[in-house]
């Protein structure tokens, strides 16, 4: 089975990267598009946007290898943690079974 990704560049590279008048024939079929007046608005948000995501992408990278904020840990011991009403439950047992 072959992945899309892999036959997405096979077709690419299969018809190559369109130079000379390829790229010529391109150009005229998008100013025709977007007309002239609209192309440098598109190319500046284009660039906005590259701009963004490389930006969030460092602002990722960043929070990624940052050592997370130590938390305090607040020590117990096991006398202090564990109610010591053992003897009343022995004492309420003991009195049941007789």
């Amino acid at each position: 089975m072959i992945s899309s990704l892999f036959l997405s560049s096979a077709l690419f590279l299969a018809f190559g990267i369109p130079s000379g008048p390829d790229l010529i024939v391109l150009l005229i079929i998008v100013l025709v598009l977007f007309g002239a007046k609209r192309l440098p608005e598109i190319a500046r948000s284009l660039g906005q946007s590259v701009h963004e995501f490389k930006k969030a992408k460092q602002e990722f990278e960043e929070a990624a290898n940052a050592k997370p904020a130590s938390t305090p840990t607040v020590a117990t011991s096991p006398a202090t943690s564990a109610p010591t009403s053992s003897t009343s439950s022995e004492n309420s047992h003991s009195s049941q079974q007789s």
